[in-house]
Formats: C-alpha cells, sequence, structure tokens
C-alpha cells in the first residue's frame, strides 16, 4: 500500500482528502508515496498558525544543528530514494546545508545594527532590523534539504515565522527536516510546511499575511513568482536558472580541468543550477581537452538501480528524461557532434524502469543553436571552441543567464581579466563550482535572479528584516528651548 503523506502545521502531520500527487523513486520508477494538494482552508490555517507563532524567538538553532548533525545518514537516504543521489552527493548536500544553519546561530552578531553617537548635538542615531512577519520558501526539487536551509534557519533566526512550500516531486527530505525541527523547544507553528503544485503556490503569494517570497527553481517560473509577489506587495527573491560556462586556457593543467569539469558537469546528474555545462575550449588544445574528457567520462558508471554502484543517479522525473533526450538530438541535428551518447550507453543499464541516462558530451556547438541556449538541466556537456579570450568572453556575456561560470589557468593575469569582464554573479578561479560559503550570499546575474538580494548570508539576513532607524536626543531639564526653527535640521543645528 502506498504511503500517503499530510502537511506539517503546527508542528503535527495533518492529512486531509482531495486532489492528490504521486510521488515516485527515479531510480525504480516505481510509486513511493502521495501527497495532498493543500485546500484553501488548509492554506488559511496554516498562516493563521504562523501569525500566531510570528516573533516568538527562541535559542534553538544550536539545538537544530545537533539534531541535523544526528541525522544525516537518515536524511542522505530519503534523499537517494525520492530524489536518485548517490549516497555521497546526499551527504554532501546536507553539509552544505548545515553551513547556513551554522551561519544563522550567530544571529546575535550578525543581527547587529549600526550606532552613531552625537551626530548632531546631543543627538544619537542608529539602525536596527526588524522582522517582517510571515515569510514563505518555494524550494525546488534538486536540493530537497540544502535550499530549505538556506531560507528558514535565518528567516527565524530573524524574528519570523516561515511556511515552506517543497517541490512536489520529492518532499520526502524536505518533511523530515522540518519534523526535526519541530523537535526543539521552538514554538509549534514557527515552522510550517505545505503540500501542493502552482495552485497552493498562488493562493499562498496572493496573501496579505505573507510578507516574503523567496524562491529557487527555472527562469519562467521564477519570473512568474517575482511578478506576482511584486503585484501582491510583497518582496521577493527569485533564483532562476542557469547556463554556466567554464573557460580552459591553453596554459591550463589539462588533467586537473577534466576532473573538476566532470565533477561539475555529471554531479547530481548535472541537475545543479551550478552544473557546468558549457566547456569553452581554445582550439590549439581542443584536440588534447577532448580526448582526456572522454576517456574519463567514459569511466563513469550509470544506470544501476542500486545507486551505491553508481557514479551518478538518475533524473528526477520520466518527464525530464524526455526534455534531455530532446536536447540531444537538437544538437545532432543543429549539426554539433556527439561525442559521447549517453542515449546509447543507457541501453546497458540494468535498471529497467529508472529514470537514467549516460553521460552525454557534445562537440562543435555554436552559441547560435539552439540546443545551446536551452537549460539541459542533465549529465550534458557541451563544447564551443574560441580562439581569444576575448572572444570567449563575448560569448559567456551574451548568454542570458548569468549565474556562475569558471576559468582553468595557471595565469594570474589572465584570470584577474576574466573574473573583472565577465558579467556572472559567480565566479571561479580553478574552481568549477565557485557556490559561496555561507557567510556570503549566493545568487547570478541577468535571468538567473529576479529581485535585488542574494540568497543567504548577509544579503539573506537583509532580505528577512526591515531597517528601523531611530534618531534621538534628550534635552536637559535646565536647558531652556532654543525656539521655533522651520529650517531643514541639519547636523550643525
Amino acid at each position: 500500500m502506498t504511503n500517503s503523506i499530510g502537511h506539517i502545521i503546527g508542528g503535527k502531520v495533518v492529512k486531509e482528502d482531495g486532489k492528490s500527487f504521486e510521488i515516485f523513486n527515479p531510480s525504480s520508477g516505481k510509486c513511493i508515496a502521495l501527497a495532498t494538494n493543500a485546500s484553501k482552508k488548509i492554506i488559511d490555517e496554516t498562516i493563521d498558525n504562523s501569525v500566531e507563532a510570528f516573533n516568538e524567538r527562541a535559542s534553538i538553532l544550536f539545538e537544530y544543528k545537533v539534531l541535523l548533525e544526528n541525522n544525516i545518514e537518515n536524511l542522505a537516504q530519503i534523499i537517494s530514494k525520492d530524489l536518485g543521489k548517490v549516497h555521497e552527493d546526499a551527504v554532501g548536500e546536507i553539509r552544505r546545508g548545515i553551513e547556513n544553519v551554522e551561519y544563522a546561530c550567530g544571529i546575535g552578531e550578525i543581527l547587529k545594527g549600526e550606532f552613531n553617537k552625537n551626530i548632531s548635538t546631543s543627538i544619537d542615531s542608529w539602525s536596527e532590523f526588524s522582522p517582517l512577519g510571515v515569510v514563505l520558501g518555494i524550494t525546488p526539487f534538486n536540493f530537497p534539504a540544502m535550499v530549505p536551509l538556506w531560507m528558514f534557519p535565518l528567516a527565524i533566526a530573524a524574528g519570523n515565522s516561515f511556511i515552506l512550500k517543497p517541490s512536489e516531486k520529492d518532499p520526502l527530505a524536505s518533511m523530515f527536516i522540518v519534523e526535526l525541527f519541530n523537535q526543539t523547544k521552538a514554538p509549534k507553528g514557527l515552522l510550517n510546511l505545505l503540500n501542493g503544485d502552482k495552485d497552493v503556490v498562488n493562493n499562498l503569494i496572493q496573501d496579505k499575511r505573507i510578507k516574503a517570497v523567496s524562491f529557487v527553481g527555472s527562469t519562467p517560473v521564477a519570473q512568474k513568482i517575482y511578478e506576482n509577489s511584486s503585484i501582491s506587495g510583497k518582496r521577493c527573491q527569485a533564483l532562476g536558472g542557469a547556463k554556466n560556462h567554464a573557460l580552459v586556457l591553453p596554459d591550463a593543467n589539462i588533467d586537473y580541468a577534466t576532473d573538476q569539469l566532470i565533477s561539475a558537469a555529471f554531479g547530481s546528474s548535472g541537475q545543479r543550477c551550478m552544473a557546468l555545462s558549457v566547456a569553452v575550449v581554445f582550439k590549439d588544445i581542443k584536440e588534447k581537452f577532448n580526448k582526456s574528457l572522454k576517456e574519463k567520462v567514459s569511466k563513469l558508471k550509470f544506470g544501476h538501480e542500486d545507486l551505491n554502484l553508481n557514479s551518478f543517479g538518475p533524473l528526477v522525473s520520466k518527464e525530464h528524461l524526455e526534455s534531455v533526450k530532446k536536447n540531444i538530438s537538437l544538437a545532432e541535428e543543429e549539426g554539433s557532434l556527439i561525442l559521447l551518447d549517453g542515449r546509447d550507453n543507457i541501453k546497458r543499464k540494468n535498471s529497467e524502469n529508472g529514470y537514467f541516462i549516460g553521460p552525454t558530451l557534445i562537440d562543435k556547438v555554436k552559441s547560435s543553436m539552439k540546443s545551446y541556449e536551452n537549460e539541459i538541466f542533465g549529465p550534458v556537456l557541451q563544447i564551443i571552441e574560441v580562439n581569444s579570450m576575448d572572444e570567449a568572453l563575448k560569448i559567456i556575456n551574451k548568454n542570458k543567464f548569468g549565474n556562475g561560470c569558471c576559468i582553468f589557468t595557471s595565469s594570474g593575469e589572465k584570470a584577474r581579466k576574466f573574473s573583472q569582464n565577465v558579467n556572472i554573479g559567480m565566479v571561479g578561479v580553478n574552481i568549477p563550482l565557485p557556490v559561496p560559503s555561507s557567510f556570503h550570499s549566493f545568487g547570478g546575474w541577468k535571468d538567473s535572479l529576479f529581485g535585488d538580494l542574494n540568497m543567504y548570508g548577509p544579503d539573506g539576513l537583509r532580505f528577512f528584516t526591515q531597517r528601523k532607524t531611530v534618531t534621538q536626543k534628550w534635552p536637559e531639564e535646565s536647558s531652556e528651548s532654543k525656539g521655533i526653527n522651520l529650517s531643514m535640521p541639519n547636523n550643525l543645528n
């Protein structure tokens, strides 16, 4: 019998009848759970519960961090079952999420405002950061633990209550981390979770009691979320898609570069917004580069229902598998050269129904091709040939996405030129996945981010708070009033 899951409201699992959707194990293609779309009644009850819990802060994040660390293995198993990540990748995701909890544990230090004494005669002024109220997080399928941990620990530490709407494709890991949170001494309702599809999202965004929306997903949806949130009078940070490039210069260590590229392109089956999906390679080293790349990629393991036998797991769904295949076929039709075809290689898999596809290398790609413009979001690496750094920069900067990029070189001068002139939000130098640590902030440029504040770190704190500036003066009891002064106040009077 298929397990039925509900929502988490006020620290309790709440189930209801209504429209439901299936949750699949992508390694086997089997349905492992049924979830119900949150009704309008449940949504209203959840927001009411969150409003009641608002600003009931407690010292709970250290306790929560310990609970997460003690449950890494349990959580990793859920991620592997629900999303199909191999064990090491699932553990890596959890640890990166815990780093954000650690940052939020320092809220007493990072929430300090600014203070100026005697900005004018006997007048002091300071700024403080107040919570917003009830805030909403809408998270993607590819990081069901890490991305929620980007959001709610910091939001709650800043004094807000939080409603999490996880992806309907794999909500089990998100539910687990919310259940762990509710094992702490936190007031029930400080963190709630609602399952559902876009109808649930729309109902939540339209509710005036929700003050801010944090979103991670595809660019078309991110843009829509941002627009609808703005119309509803909410602040919004909406992170969208990516097409991340790696520039390989002739002076690069090819062996090192190909190792790093493979890790970044095929880890998590390419289902990362920071995955390297395009290698931009100088013409005079491309043959050597391609040879090294193909030899190494050919040794990757995939297609086994037992995830421990794989280098990377399956794609999230049957529909997404078909989308990746179509993009490979499109590249072929447009004149690209398939160096390694994951569609053919997968024929030797032992999982009959899993959503697996093998690693794919595509050469002779042009920036004018539709297959290049698309965010494929799978284990596919495209290769573009260039003759100069200026040509490479032009290609990267022209792309509509601006999430991440990197350069492989042994020249500090060239790395500096690249970093200064590339129009991308996160840049790596000999680092393929330049994901900022928790005490910096994560976010791209162009169509990869809608809103003016990035995710987590200092920007995350600013997003989940509002500034209040207080200016005060305490006249001496014995002093006489200087009378009425209608001039504009300034620091000289």
